[in-house]
């Protein structure tokens, strides 16, 4: 998809993904976050602030760092923001900050709730190359905002619900070919991934893996490429993201004939029970956890989450994707993670004061430990090639 590829037909789809499994409610979030209504002002200034955005009577794309829930009849109520904001820094290792409509404002709204770490996962087969030149800009652009967005946040909520010294997060990028274009990764997509590999700012390579749902690429064709791109993490010296879906068995065979990638394994937003995680535990994988944690039918999930250990343990969102509860029905963006860092806070029992902070500075050491290290020996015999790959 392009930089703006959320819209019309985008952003609808993001809020159908978001909410396809249906559920309302959550075990964790909800408990920390009551909903206020809020005033026809707030809400006409808002939608007229983004009125130009594609499919705004939809899902808006509201321009400023205001939490809102969806009701009936084009109605919004503002959510409070969970406690964790306040505590400490909260990481977003799996977002696709350039497939949002506003990513300025997004990286904005992120740093006014204390989400100070996001990677950006693009594909170098689908994505627009754009992206790698326009990060840096966005986030001066974000800066520019994040003053506003604050102001407008602390009259809203309140000074005290808002992190001291807002800023806007650091970006790292994640770059690989998705199962779905596995049909279309071939010598000259290699040799582009291998450019943008080369990039000190990649911090893994990544969404790599087998969708066996969708089938958008013929399965041996999907095997062929997550072995090839497997054996590049290991040359890269790179973590890898792995994107899984009703295939964990034949990837976790895959990965054990390749070898699991010596600077780590990321199993991306995990959504199912403690039987399929338990192999992907047991051979060291990180394991990092979105919006499904949050659903209310999703106990199994939280009792997987519980058996990760604390220094593996990750938090994500998937924006635009996955959206976390209570903020179902809206697009997801970076700044939804704090709702799943404080449903995964409830799950291991750290609800309140220096327990909670504790577990969410582990979280943070966590997101750094993997990916925001500094650039592999790989990265440096190979930087030459990213002004190529810019160009």
């Amino acid at each position: 998809m392009g930089l703006q590829a959320v819209g019309a037909a985008g952003e609808a789809g993001a809020a159908e993904a978001a909410g396809a499994a249906g559920v309302a409610g959550t075990a964790g979030a909800a408990s920390a976050a009551s909903a206020v209504e809020a005033t026809p002002a707030q809400v006409a200034a808002a939608e007229a602030a983004d009125a130009s955005a594609p499919d705004a009577d939809h899902v808006p794309v509201f321009s400023d760092a205001l939490f809102r829930k969806k009701r009936k009849k084009g109605k919004y109520s503002l959510v409070e923001p969970p406690a964790p904001t306040l505590e400490a820094p909260i990481a977003d290792t799996h977002a696709h900050v350039h497939l949002l409509w506003d990513p300025v404002g997004a990286l904005a709204c992120a740093g006014v709730w204390n989400v100070g770490f996001v990677c950006d996962v693009v594909d170098t087969v689908e994505d627009d190359p754009a992206v790698w030149d326009a990060m840096d800009g966005w986030r001066a652009q974000a800066a520019e905002r994040l003053a506003a967005y604050a102001q407008a946040a602390a009259e809203t909520y309140g000074a005290a619900a808002l992190p001291a010294n807002p800023a806007v997060p650091a970006v790292r990028f994640i770059a690989g070919c998705h199962p779905h274009n596995a049909k279309d990764y071939d010598e000259a997509a290699e040799a582009a991934l291998l450019a943008r590999l080369a990039d000190p700012r990649v911090a893994a390579l990544g969404e790599i893996g087998l969708d066996y749902h969708y089938d958008f690429s013929p399965r041996d064709v999907q095997k062929d490429v997550f072995r090839r791109q497997l054996r590049l993490a290991r040359e890269c010296g790179l973590p890898v993201s792995l994107h899984l879906r009703e295939a964990h068995d034949d990837a976790y065979r895959i990965l054990c004939d390749e070898g699991f990638p010596p600077a780590g394994t990321l199993l991306h937003c995990f959504n199912l029970d403690k039987q399929v995680l338990a192999p992907f535990l047991e051979a060291g994988c990180f394991i990092a956890f979105g919006g499904p944690v949050t659903f209310k039918a999703a106990d199994e999930v939280r009792e997987a989450a519980r058996l990760v250990p604390l220094d593996r343990l990750l938090t994500e969102t998937d924006s635009p994707y996955m959206t976390p509860e209570p903020m179902r029905g809206m697009i997801c963006g970076p700044a939804h993670t704090v709702f799943t860092a404080a449903c995964l806070a409830e799950v291991f029992g750290c609800v309140s004061g220096a327990d909670r902070e504790a577990f969410l500075g582990r979280l943070w050491e966590n997101a750094h430990d993997l990916l925001d290290r500094r650039p592999t020996a790989w990265q440096l015999a190979h930087a030459t090639s990213v002004d190529e790959a810019r160009s």
